[in-house]
């Protein structure tokens, strides 16, 4: 009993748990000591938050009180807004388990998660004239923020895709539904100058279309001729003035034709129909580019997306001007496996760790696939099967050239 209490006497004494939370609080705070109270008598609190810039981004890191915090990394938004969505703009998420009306999983690692509302996003833009931005909010659907946009005449609210230089009290406006008046000249007239364009690039561009509506047309006027006067019927289209254009709707989330938008310009959310939703670079920091206004046939545009495939799209078809919000949504980092089961995630197992029967590259000896390529559990091509290439029979005529595969897809990255 004597050798036990002494033992006991011997042994050092661990560090206790305030006695770890103030060392790193010394540590985070050097200019102030914890046990030093200030002038009013309380306790300095610690600092758990952090700002980490890295390159042009910022980012906000925790200090590491607990295992999930210590890989925590969140892009710093300091603009969102902090309360929740315009509740009727908003749909409740049925989850589905990743099952379809049958029963059966089509999905694996889908389950649980989080409640959410759906935001209705207007992938239209239908409505016409200025729209002011009430708030850019977080949506828990997508990657990229949206923003809450108010009608100035009709006071209609609205949710569209954010881009990346939209901020609260900014005015976006669509020209999808037509051209308003300000922005042509009548063809008998000398095109109008403005300070802001170019004076190298012509000021007046085509007529538009039929298809483009809210372009007024006006007879011509009578000329004098040595016959008996005629009147003439053929009409005269208003030219759209290229410099007011410019200069007012060439701006971050107005949405406007292919056709009146200048080539080099960086667009989103673009439409593969005229009066089709929105469908290409609607992720967070995606954006295409406009290479070339000619095409074949004359009706298309050459568009380069985010993957550096060339397309053709229709100049009918519309597109909002700039970069999607939240790029740096890439760079995040959730810290634990718990998040993302918030997010509706499930655990996966991989292939080589199943059976031969659960999966094609289950069994065998050890971690081997049986030298097959990549597939999923159905016998589906996982990483880099061809399924539609541009020349076959079948295959997406509208690709001018594909993304860049492979070795050329490292020699795009290395320049």
């Amino acid at each position: 009993m004597a050798s036990l209490s002494r033992t006991l006497r011997l042994t050092p004494s661990l560090p206790s748990t305030s006695r770890l939370f103030s060392t790193s609080s010394h540590l985070s705070k050097p200019s102030s000591s914890p046990s030093t109270p200030s002038a009013d008598g309380t306790r300095p609190r610690r600092i758990l938050t952090f700002s980490k810039k890295s390159g042009q981004s910022a980012f906000k890191t925790f200090l590491p009180v607990t295992p999930s915090l210590r890989q925590l990394r969140q892009p710093i938004s300091e603009h969102l807004h902090k309360g929740d969505p315009h509740r009727p703009l908003t749909v409740a998420k049925r989850s589905t388990g990743g099952r379809n009306d049958q029963g059966k999983i089509t999905t694996r690692a889908r389950g649980g998660g989080h409640r959410r509302r759906i935001r209705l996003v207007d992938f239209h833009r239908h409505e016409t004239g200025e729209q002011e931005v009430v708030r850019i909010e977080y949506d828990p659907g997508r990657s990229a923020h949206i923003a809450l946009i108010k009608h100035r005449e009709t006071g209609n609210l609205s949710y569209i895709l954010a881009p990346k230089e939209l901020r609260q009290g900014d005015t976006v406006q669509s020209f999808r539904a037509g051209i308003p008046e300000s922005f042509t000249v009548d063809s008998t007239s000398s095109p109008t100058h403005t300070s802001d364009a170019d004076p190298s690039a012509p000021q007046t561009v085509l007529p538009p279309t039929p298809s483009l509506p809210g372009v007024r047309t006006a007879p011509l006027p009578d000329l004098p001729t040595p016959s008996p006067a005629r009147k003439s019927t053929a009409p005269a289209l208003a030219q759209i003035d290229l410099g007011v254009l410019r200069s007012i709707a060439i701006r971050p989330g107005n949405c406007l034709p292919l056709r009146l938008i200048p080539v080099g310009t960086l667009i989103y959310g673009i439409t593969l129909s005229p009066t089709g939703p929105a469908v290409l670079a609607r992720s967070a920091g995606s954006s295409a580019r406009i290479i070339s206004a000619s095409s074949p046939s004359g009706k298309h545009a050459q568009v380069r997306l985010g993957s550096g495939e060339v397309r053709l799209v229709g100049l009918e078809c519309v597109a909002s001007i700039g970069t999607v919000s939240n790029p740096d949504h890439q760079h995040r980092n959730l810290g634990k496996a718990g998040r993302m089961r918030w997010l509706g995630f499930r655990p996966q197992s991989r292939g080589v760790a199943m059976n031969a029967t659960d999966h094609p590259h289950g069994g065998g000896r050890g971690k081997s696939k049986g030298n097959n390529h990549p597939v999923d559990v159905w016998g589906n091509g996982a990483k880099g099967t061809r399924t539609r290439p541009p020349h076959a029979k079948n295959g997406n005529k509208m690709v001018v050239k594909e993304r860049p595969r492979g070795t050329e897809k490292g020699k795009k990255g290395s320049r």
